[in-house]
C-alpha cells in the first residue's frame, strides 16, 4: 500500500477523466474543488457570465497535483471558522 494511498486516487473509469488536459495522472481526491470559493494559488481566471463574474478553472490543476496535497489543506485550514459550542 502507498505512503500516499490516502491523498490521491484517480478515478480512470470516470467518464469526465481528465477533466483537465495536462500530462500528470490527475488527483481526483478533490474533483470538485474546495479552493472554489476561495483565494487559490492556482491559474484560474475571471469569466463574464450573465449572472456576473464567476471563477474559471479549467486552466488549473492545483487541487489535483498530489503535491499541493498538504497545500489545499493548510488553505482550507486557514480559511476555516473557530467551532461553537452549542448555546455559546
Amino acid at each position: 500500500m502507498s505512503k500516499n494511498n490516502s491523498r490521491f486516487f484517480a478515478n480512470k473509469d470516470c467518464e469526465y477523466y481528465p477533466c483537465h488536459k495536462c500530462d500528470i495522472d490527475i488527483n481526483c481526491l478533490f474533483c470538485f474543488c474546495p479552493l472554489y470559493n476561495l483565494e487559490c494559488p492556482g491559474n484560474y481566471t475571471i469569466t463574464d457570465s450573465k449572472n456576473g463574474p464567476v471563477k474559471n478553472c479549467k486552466n488549473c490543476v492545483f487541487p489535483h497535483v498530489p503535491e499541493n496535497y498538504d497545500k489545499v489543506m493548510e488553505i482550507l485550514r486557514r480559511q476555516q471558522k473557530p467551532l461553537e459550542k452549542p448555546g455559546e
